[in-house]
């Protein structure tokens, strides 16, 4: 690598670790901020605000590097442009090209990072933060026993604990459930348990009455019960969940069949299509990279400066993305079809291509 491409590497490398930091940052506090409501709302602690907050960041990172990559890339461009380096560069015989090559370089080093996100970080992060969300749901002591409060954890729900004992035991449990239209039923037990099951947590009510009012018939229903169950899963959200693709390790997505994905809840198209895109979204950020700084070629010379180019590199990387959008769709539908995840970064390369070709012929055409 001779001095030139180091040169522009390290100034492509120091710009785009700022651009990174500012947008993770921005992107960041606007999901930690709705994310501190839901959990302090709900009474849960900082720390796991902190904890959570932490493990969504990988996913954060894979949005924000490619953007990055892209202001990066256009900030050395008009840069260079602004103090007359690309003009010195051309007069020294090189080409667009040439100077391309460590855009190139630095957008390979971005898809590296993306890279290790997509097969590594990702998959653990959302595993891990699927799994303290589900624990933190199960343990409804802070958000829906309370004791001596009448809470309503749910549309057409109402409870209302006496005192909750030591050893978890609930005294004079009150419990309305109108969420049927037409229908109220209210069940007051002198005691209760909480207890796992199959959906989440259950309500198990003993030595008790349930009082059941229809409208339709203004007649009240009275049953007393010695124990009765009472699926609070559904308030909280469900313990048994579907498996999500995207936590599944990439081996896994290698080795699997689809057998093995149907016991898992999952089609052999999605596990294809996430296989192929882990594989395909770490070449945006080349494919970024490149057009962004390839965009001020075509304007350089012009006395507007080249935002009209910066906004025509935005308009591309915008049909990119909703060719991407549209892709996935017919390759979920159809497992032999995972190879459309890699037709946005062939766009992609063809755009950089039709910009580099074009601003090369604008050169020899002002030659001459």
């Amino acid at each position: 690598m001779s001095r030139i491409d180091r040169y522009l590497l390290a100034q492509l490398l120091s710009v785009f670790a700022f651009f990174s930091l500012v947008l993770v940052s921005v992107y960041w506090v606007n999901r930690a901020a709705r994310l501190f409501d839901a959990l302090i709302g709900d009474g849960q602690s900082f720390w796991v605000f902190l904890e959570l907050s932490a493990l969504t960041l990988p996913n954060v990172i894979r949005v924000v590097l490619p953007l990055s990559a892209f202001a990066a890339a256009v900030f050395v461009a008009i840069r260079l442009t602004r103090d007359n380096e690309m003009v010195v560069a051309q007069g020294i015989g090189m080409s667009y090209l040439r100077m391309l090559r460590p855009v190139a370089v630095f957008g390979l080093l971005v898809a590296l990072m993306l890279a290790l996100l997509m097969h590594v970080l990702m998959p653990l992060s959302r595993a891990q933060l699927t799994e303290r969300q589900v624990q933190i749901a199960e343990n409804i002591t802070a958000r829906f026993l309370r004791a001596g409060e009448f809470l309503e954890p749910a549309d057409g729900i109402v409870v209302f604990i006496r005192d909750v004992t030591p050893d978890g035991q609930l005294v004079d449990v009150f419990l309305a459930d109108s969420r049927n239209a037409g229908t109220r039923v209210e069940y007051n037990a002198a005691s209760a348990l909480l207890t796992p099951g199959p959906q989440g947590p259950v309500l198990v009510m003993l030595d008790g009455v349930a009082l059941v009012y229809r409208e339709a018939t203004g007649r009240l229903t009275t049953i007393n019960f010695d124990d009765l169950t009472f699926d609070v899963g559904g308030l909280i959200g469900p313990a048994g969940r579907r498996t999500d693709v995207r936590e599944m390790p990439t081996a896994a997505l290698q080795q699997g069949t689809q057998e093995s994905f149907a016991e898992m809840g999952v089609t052999l198209a999605e596990a294809r299509f996430e296989l192929m895109s882990r594989h395909a979204q770490p070449l945006l950020a080349l494919v970024t990279a490149l057009i962004g700084f390839a965009a001020v070629f075509l304007g350089q010379f012009s006395r507007m400066g080249a935002w009209r180019q910066v906004l025509g590199a935005i308009f591309a990387l915008v049909v990119i993305q909703l060719v991407a959008n549209a892709t996935s769709g017919a390759a979920l539908r159809d497992a032999s079809r995972a190879g459309l995840a890699f037709v946005p970064v062939g766009l992609g390369f063809a755009v950089a291509g039709a910009m580099l070709a074009w601003a090369s012929r604008r050169r020899r055409g002002g030659r001459a």
